[in-house]
């Protein structure tokens, strides 16, 4: 069925009409009337690095409060008009942004977005749901701190960022989160909320015309412009080894190299460069540690895009007394394709899968189709991005990949080690 529906969906999906509504509220919209569902996702810009000192986890609690209480409804009394509406309201915070979605039937999108314009607009942040998701996120915090992965990720953002707002923890600590008050919820509301900084996406059975009227509804009267700490550009801290010692039968490892901009030249090149070292199936790193050897059931290599920072980053896991063994290996495999490069036959099966896979990825459901326009707005790609995609990966060339790969991985990398210190290092 899923191999049925997607190509429909994704024809459908690089239809994208841009829709700009009577206040200047810009949405990209993709009408789909085969199912009586309308999916809205959004972003502004300002996530946890707009969190002030001592107030770290402040976006985070934030975005569990929106369904909550707004305008004249208390908690109880949202959340009882938000399943008589059957609408699904959901809100996150990530490093760089604030995101929400709600996914409505279309005969009761007034009632819906009525309740998404309260939320966006009119959050109460009464005292007693303050204390109660606070009370979650406490508890959560008080989970982690024994947690080796959580340490470990912790000491590993604090190791490659410094002192910058990515090495902080989005969940904040004891005692950030005590420390957070009603009016530091306010603060960043207005302050994060705003015109200037939205993304929005619609998908789903709702024409032009009505959307403009509910964009206005929703988005109309926040202020044009947010009042953003300024955050700098950061460079991941290379060449150091990040030791997180703990007695476990599994050793997790994890390396950095330098990533590239999401607007580089390069890009396409790293992104197919990326997928031969550590793709699943039929990756480098997949068939050493793996395949041949048995090391890991697990192994990956990721570009990793921030606003203000971007990486390469390899993980894996495998037994502790194979621990400097699976690293030597990994090394060896990066050393290999920055020396010597790819084959035609790697780029071209590369080619074909990331081609192939992008519908299977993001175009799925309604849903996903939302969030994927959402991305393609925050990365300025433009409505015709879809249709430009193969051609930007047909047009790599196999020299293109091996430039960047001998760029991006002859530095030395950030190691970090989750569980009993390495006898050896595996330099490779």
């Amino acid at each position: 069925m899923l191999f049925l529906i997607l190509p429909a969906l994704a024809a459908r999906a690089t239809e994208i009409q841009s829709v700009t509504s009577p206040k200047g509220v810009t949405a990209w919209l993709v009408e789909d009337y085969s199912v009586p569902v309308v999916a809205i996702r959004f972003a502004f810009g300002g996530g946890s690095t707009q969190d002030p000192p001592g107030k770290e986890g402040l976006a985070n609690l934030m975005t569990g409060l929106f369904h909550e209480g707004a305008g004249p409804l208390d908690s109880e009394a949202f959340q009882i008009k938000l399943d008589d509406a059957g609408a699904e309201m959901s809100f996150g915070a990530t490093r760089d942004g604030i995101y929400g979605s709600l996914r409505m039937l279309a005969e009761q999108r007034h009632e819906a977005f009525d309740l998404l314009r309260l939320a966006v607009n009119e959050p109460r942040f009464d005292q007693a749901p303050i204390d109660r998701i606070r009370a979650q996120v406490l508890s959560g915090i008080i989970a982690n701190e024994n947690d080796p992965d959580t340490v470990a990720r912790n000491r590993w953002a604090r190791a490659v960022y410094g002192d910058h707002p990515y090495s902080r923890s989005d969940q904040g600590t004891r005692q950030s989160i005590a420390a957070i008050t009603q009016d530091d919820l306010k603060a960043l509301h207005k302050a994060v909320f705003a015109r200037g900084e939205l993304h929005v996406a619609v998908v789903g059975a709702i024409d032009p015309e009505t959307l403009k009227k509910k964009l206005d509804l929703v988005f109309g009267d926040l202020p044009q412009n947010p009042a953003l700490a300024p955050v700098a550009d950061v460079t991941p801290a290379l060449a150091q080894r990040v030791e997180v010692s703990y007695d476990l039968p599994q050793t997790s490892l994890q390396l950095a190299w330098p990533g590239v901009k999401r607007n580089a030249a390069d890009f396409f090149p790293a992104v197919l460069m990326n997928r031969i070292l550590g793709g699943p199936f039929t990756s480098r790193l997949w068939q050493e540690v793996r395949e041949k050897r048995g090391l890991a059931y697990r192994v990956k290599s990721s570009l990793v895009n921030q606003d203000h920072a971007d990486a390469l980053i390899v993980t894996t896991g495998t037994r502790s007394d194979r621990a400097a063994e699976t690293l030597g290996v990994v090394r060896d495999v990066v050393k290999r394709l920055a020396e010597d490069g790819l084959t035609e036959a790697e780029l071209a099966a590369t080619k074909k899968y990331l081609i192939g896979a992008y519908a299977i990825k993001n175009l799925n459901s309604s849903s996903s189709i939302a969030a994927t326009l959402v991305q393609l707005q925050l990365d300025d790609l433009g409505t015709d991005y879809m249709q430009r995609r193969t051609g930007l990966i047909d047009a790599v060339t196999r020299d293109q990949v091996k430039a960047v790969a001998k760029k991006l991985l002859s530095s030395e990398p950030s190691i970090m080690v989750v569980g009993p210190p390495l006898a050896s290092a595996g330099k490779g």
